[in-house]
């Protein structure tokens, strides 16, 4: 099967001749992997997925130092706060929708779409409305005006939402076929605010961004966030990324409970790759084929992504083990 006939075989729950391998974030370890092309690394590097190149605007404090257009607060490229505190603020620090051009080399993304015909093509963020929320106004602020000032949390909700769809709605304008949501919601004890919230707060406007897309929208989240997952499938997720083994998600127990609603990615546990015990890696690719694999609906990846510190030996050898004994 070519790439993209094997990742589009998982999303229908359907077994292709071997575990897909979907590794969506590698630019970080990509010199020391020997990989000067971030896109083509991963076809180097043996995915079945290709994420198609963003641009961040270069007037932009985003991923640099200062205040960005979301009110998100940065310190040496790291997300430390938010200045939004009321309706003027979230006018002030709310983009306009054709913003989005900023962020697409669109001459570059068609040159990947003919480079690499047979992969699958994806774009995934961390522009999710509840992950938005919280790095606009700051964790205190944001999950404190949920309890205090429902109205404004809407408000601040509909508004990174529309954003949200413009953002997608664009990618897959320009081919991007599945979609990954970056909405980080859940810490090692379980999700950041109860499912009780989560209904109220958060399913809706998941919901809304399910149906303005064609293409299928895969939910990522770091930490627990089991118990947020019957609300996944009524969002209408296609799947879910991450699968947090640090935060006690259990691939083999998810697999039981919600394999035949949502396509299962990830899972490796991120700690082997920090370490050159190559035989650990491999046991840990061994763990989650065995319990993930079975009947189709999975495609293995590391839980998180491929960060600094990670040794390039133990990556190296994840994706190459994954290669030798991801044959169904």
């Amino acid at each position: 099967m070519k790439p993209r006939e094997r990742v589009f075989a998982a999303l229908l729950h359907q077994v292709p001749d071997r575990v897909p391998r979907f590794e969506i974030w590698i630019d970080a370890l990509l010199d020391e992997l020997g990989q000067d092309d971030p896109t083509a690394a991963y076809v180097n590097l043996g995915q079945d997925c290709v994420l198609i190149p963003t641009i961040n605007p270069p007037e932009s404090s985003a991923w640099r130092d200062g205040v960005d257009e979301w009110g998100r607060v940065w310190k040496d490229g790291i997300f430390v706060d938010g200045v939004v505190e009321n309706l003027a603020d979230l006018k002030k620090y709310t983009p306009p929708l054709d913003y989005v051009e900023q962020f697409y080399d669109e001459e570059r993304i068609r040159e990947v779409r003919e480079l690499y015909p047979d992969h699958c093509l994806i774009f995934g963020t961390h522009i999710g409305p509840f992950t938005a929320g919280y790095m606009a106004m700051g964790f205190e602020g944001f999950f404190s005006c949920l309890l205090k000032d429902s109205a404004l949390a809407h408000r601040l909700l509909e508004e990174r939402t529309e954003w949200c769809i413009a953002m997608y709605q664009k990618a897959a304008s320009l081919g991007a076929e599945v979609l990954v949501l970056g909405d980080d919601s859940g810490h090692g004890g379980g999700p950041m605010i109860s499912p009780a919230m989560w209904r109220e707060f958060i399913l809706p406007y998941h919901q809304q961004i399910v149906a303005s897309l064609d293409a299928p929208l895969i939910w990522h989240s770091d930490g627990n966030v089991e118990s947020l997952l019957p609300m996944a499938v009524e969002a209408g997720f296609i799947g879910l990324h991450g699968i947090d083994p640090l935060a006690g998600m259990d691939l083999g127990e998810i697999k039981r409970e919600f394999g035949k609603d949502l396509v299962l990615i990830g899972n490796v546990d991120v700690r082997v790759l920090f370490d050159t015990d190559l035989e650990a890696v491999r046991r840990e690719v061994d763990r989650c084929i065995v319990q993930g694999a079975s009947e189709g609906g999975y495609m293995i990846a590391s839980c998180n992504s491929i960060c600094e510190g990670m040794h390039p030996s133990a990556v190296a050898e994840m994706f190459r083990y994954e290669e030798e004994v991801g044959f169904y």
